[in-house]
């Protein structure tokens, strides 16, 4: 396993070099930027088709800079050189534990004192050179696909949000043990507390920039199934935890790799398990016995469903009707992975399931009743 960059670098070339970056953070990262492609390549297509149509925007230009525009920027700017001039000057530190850096109130005073006067600076600079001796209003044309920027910025905040609370909710019992650690914690995030909250935030966004709500779903579809399967290498390449129960069973064909059958993550990331000998460092302990692989089982399934959706895309006519369709393979496929998954289960009336089963199965049926209500209102001005 590779909790870090620097593992994975030192088992690619054989050498140790100290990187503050951890696998699973670098394919969250890499999961959006999949999302991004996909999510523009379509907002493109459709507004092609006529589908989805560009706006008019009302800018007022050659204002100079506001104090309260300086003063954000200066804030900002300060809350980057505090942490790092900091995280420079402590680097062994930075390495070692991230985490604990970036959460920490410690930081470079003065360092942050710089880089708020060059952010304040920078801003008072760039609205300078656009001065006018009377500032005008200029109406531009903004393209669906220039809301990304947007789009991916809150995506990202309420998406990794919503994946923290849902997390702490399915792990209540560890969360009232530590609640402050539970919540500041990098590792720890469930999928479908991202896709509800971070779906939120973008059908927010869109609406409030003219793309209906379900062209906006369907655009999405294709891409958060690339996004979840870029984010699940992440988790299986760290070893964060997501990863099946206990397989002792002999493998069925002999040309299938052992850790596509059972493995036992070493080096995991999560810390859990026995430790391992002669390791040294902060992550030294693997599983005691194999389990089932489930997050490669994901990316694999991930993909050929994002395949599926992506052929789909262009043939299916009917507002809402993919992202239907994408709910219930997402639900599908998640709620049988979750047969061999380690997780947190509920029980009522004697019926016991765990969170990602339960929200599975509200997805399909909510996925059946878009496909229905896109069928059913053809004509309907969406």
């Amino acid at each position: 396993m590779f909790p870090t960059v620097s593992h994975f670098i030192n088992y690619l070339f054989g050498v140790d070099i100290p990187l503050p970056f951890n696998t699973f953070g670098v394919f969250v990262a890499l999961a959006f930027m999949a999302g991004y492609w996909a999510f523009s390549k379509e907002l493109i297509r459709k507004e092609q088709l006529g589908i989805l149509l560009p706006q008019q925007k009302t800018t007022i230009v050659g204002k100079p800079a506001s104090k309260i525009e300086l003063a954000y920027n200066a804030f900002f700017g300060f809350l980057i050189g505090y942490k790092l001039v900091y995280a420079l000057l402590n680097y062994s530190f930075l390495v070692s534990d991230a985490q604990s850096l970036l959460i920490s109130t410690q930081g470079n005073f003065l360092g942050g004192l710089f880089f708020a006067g060059v952010f304040a600076y920078w801003e008072y600079k760039e609205k300078n050179q656009h001065k006018l001796s009377t500032p005008k209003n200029v109406v531009e044309t903004q393209h669906p696909h220039q809301l990304m920027g947007s789009l991916i910025v809150w995506a990202a905040i309420w998406g990794l949000l919503g994946a923290k609370i849902f997390d702490n909710l399915e792990h209540w019992d560890t969360f009232i043990q530590n609640p402050i650690d539970s919540l500041l914690s990098f590792s720890g995030l469930t999928f479908y507390g991202g896709l509800i909250c971070g779906g939120a935030a973008v059908l927010y966004i869109a609406k409030k920039n003219g793309i209906k709500p379900l062209h906006m779903l369907d655009v999405g579809a294709p891409g958060m199934m690339l996004a979840y399967c870029v984010g699940r290498i992440g988790c299986h390449l760290s070893g964060d935890g997501d990863w099946g129960i206990v397989n002792l069973n002999p493998k069925p064909f002999s040309w299938l790799p052992d850790w596509l059958w059972s493995y036992t993550y070493p080096n995991n990331v999560a810390n859990e398990g026995v430790e391992m000998v002669n390791c040294i460092g902060r992550f030294c302990r693997q599983l005691p016995q194999g389990v089932y692989p489930t997050p490669i089982y994901e990316v694999i399934l991930a993909f050929i469903l994002f395949l599926v959706l992506w052929f789909l895309r262009s043939r299916i006519k009917l507002p809402g009707m993919l992202f239907g369709i994408y709910l219930i393979l997402n639900g599908v496929e998640r709620f049988f992975i979750e047969l061999i998954r380690v997780n947190s289960k509920y029980t009522v009336g004697g019926l016991s399931f765990t969170q990602a089963e339960l929200i599975a199965v509200l997805l399909i049926f909510i996925g059946i009743g878009l496909i229905i209500n896109a069928r059913k209102y053809v004509h309907k001005n969406y």
